[in-house]
């Protein structure tokens, strides 16, 4: 599937193509920290299925429990967090993150990942009150 995606402020811009059966949920609490939000919900692209078209985004090299470091993508500018790679460069595989992208609402999530960190309130969501608009 061809995606496109850009930051808020739309001073980085990119292309992709997407694997809809690649769409994951991930708990862990780096990502509920980065997102700032209780999950961050990602696609993995490969290296030559992705395409930056427009910017020059900023990285964060995050360091992972394991001792893995992560390249963190954002836009220097309104701070939209873009996506992830590997700071080794050994192989380039996306995880390019699904809120930023203009399919979004087309990618629905095939699994969850480090559900042990998953906040508890997570599973009341359907008994909490629901507005349509602010």
């Amino acid at each position: 599937m061809d995606v496109n995606g850009s930051c808020h402020c739309g001073d980085v811009q990119f292309e992709a193509q997407i694997d809809p059966k690649r769409v994951g949920l991930c708990h862990c609490t780096d990502c509920q920290i980065f997102a700032s939000a209780p999950f961050r919900t990602s696609a993995l692209v490969l290296g030559d299925q992705f395409r930056l078209v427009r910017g020059e985004p900023t990285t964060y090299v995050k360091t992972a429990q394991s001792g893995n470091q992560r390249n963190l993508v954002f836009c220097s500018r309104c701070g939209t967090h873009l996506y992830a790679s590997p700071a080794s460069g050994e192989s380039t595989i996306y995880s390019v993150r699904v809120g930023v992208l203009a399919q979004r609402a087309e990618l629905r999530p095939v699994a969850q990942l480090w559900c042990q960190s998953e906040l508890p309130w997570l599973s009341s969501l359907p008994e909490i009150r629901r507005i349509s608009e602010q």
